[in-house]
């Protein structure tokens, strides 16, 4: 090939690679979270990570996304540090206790993804974001893996060995008071003469062991511990590589009347202060774009369809952007009923549907 074709394939490559964000060089963890990152983060954090890039950007409140292409202020932050921002449990940001805490990111309007992606779909994105300002992820996942593998394995052998060494106990146990109860019917065949009074004592002993609590043996109770260590473990190595699930939500109580009313008004300081829900939900004027207006839900919407929408949105529609927060059954109840107080008329130009 002549030389001066090569060079320009040399160039058309070095462009390609530049305009696609080096994506020709990428690793397989990487280009996994570049994947994620288009489809749960583009839309506010931009294409390459800059500020006023994304679509929903200038229709966030304050404070608005960070610019994750800034060399200088990403790398003050350790990977670990980036992935407990988007895999953490939301708190009331309203709590001066929690925007004190340093250990916390306290804005309430970037979402958690842990309840919706993999451990390691999480350090994919961070894997991914690290490279919008230059850097590389350092964190050892596959240490990470094994590491979790190992406790599984460590908690599943002690469990095992507690159940072994629990049946023993029970079985000795049993076989005790079955002794017992037999030598009991036995003394009782030899002393007819006191039949009567015997009985009233039985029926008074029965009476004392109904009020006693249930007294587990110390081979039970260690059962127990080792089953929780070992659940502990078992979901932490399958989340590691699986997404986490949720069983059936079942029919929410919706409460209604003046409880309801309180149930509303604490569920406004969710949507707002909690769960952020007004960075990709709008009211009026302000909040997000990539989830529906919400000014008319509670003429359009169903209480329980919302309900289990907020619960676990990955079970109404598996691929939707809208990230599985960790609502509990109460919360989502009360922005349910905030939900519902939204009734605003219809305008007279409605805004036309995001193409």
């Amino acid at each position: 090939m002549p030389r001066g074709l090569v060079m320009v394939a040399m160039v058309g490559i070095v462009t390609l690679a530049v305009t696609s964000g080096c994506a020709l060089f990428e690793d397989e963890k990487t280009a996994k979270g570049r994947k994620l990152y288009r489809h749960y983060c583009m839309h506010c954090h931009g294409e390459t990570g800059q500020q006023a890039e994304g679509f929903n950007w200038e229709r966030m409140p304050d404070p608005r996304p960070r610019d994750l292409s800034e060399t200088a202020a990403m790398s003050t932050f350790s990977d670990e540090e980036i992935f407990n921002t988007i895999s953490r449990d939301m708190r009331d940001t309203a709590l001066q206790e929690v925007l004190d805490d340093e250990n916390y990111f306290a804005v309430s309007t970037m979402p958690t993804f842990k309840y919706t992606l993999s451990e390691e779909e999480l350090w994919a994105i961070v894997s991914y974001v690290r490279t919008l300002h230059g850097g590389a992820l350092e964190f050892d996942v596959e240490g990470r893996r094994a590491q979790l593998e190992s406790e599984f394995q460590a908690a599943k052998a002690e469990h095992d060995q507690a159940r072994t060494v629990m049946d023993e106990a029970l079985a000795k146990q049993e076989a005790e008071e079955s002794a017992r109860a037999a030598a009991e019917e036995d003394a009782e065949d030899d002393d007819d003469e006191d039949v009567e009074d015997e009985d009233e004592d039985i029926e008074e002993d029965i009476e004392e062991d109904d009020e006693e609590e249930e007294i587990l043996l110390p081979e039970e109770e260690a059962y127990e511990r080792a089953s929780e260590k070992f659940e502990a473990a078992q979901t932490a190595w399958e989340n590691f590589s699986k997404r986490p699930k949720m069983s059936q939500i079942r029919r929410p109580d919706l409460t209604a009347g003046e409880e309801r009313q309180k149930l509303g008004e604490e569920g406004k300081r969710l949507y707002y202060d909690t769960y952020g829900c007004n960075g990709c939900h709008s009211i009026g004027d302000s909040g997000g774009l990539v989830g529906p207006a919400l000014d008319r839900a509670g003429f359009r919407l169903n209480d329980t369809w919302v309900y289990r929408w907020i619960r676990y949105p990955q079970g109404m529609k598996k691929h939707t952007r809208m990230p599985n927060l960790g609502i509990n059954d109460h919360d989502a109840r009360a922005v349910v009923a905030y939900l519902d107080t939204l009734r605003a008329p219809k305008p007279d130009k409605p805004i036309p549907p995001l193409e």
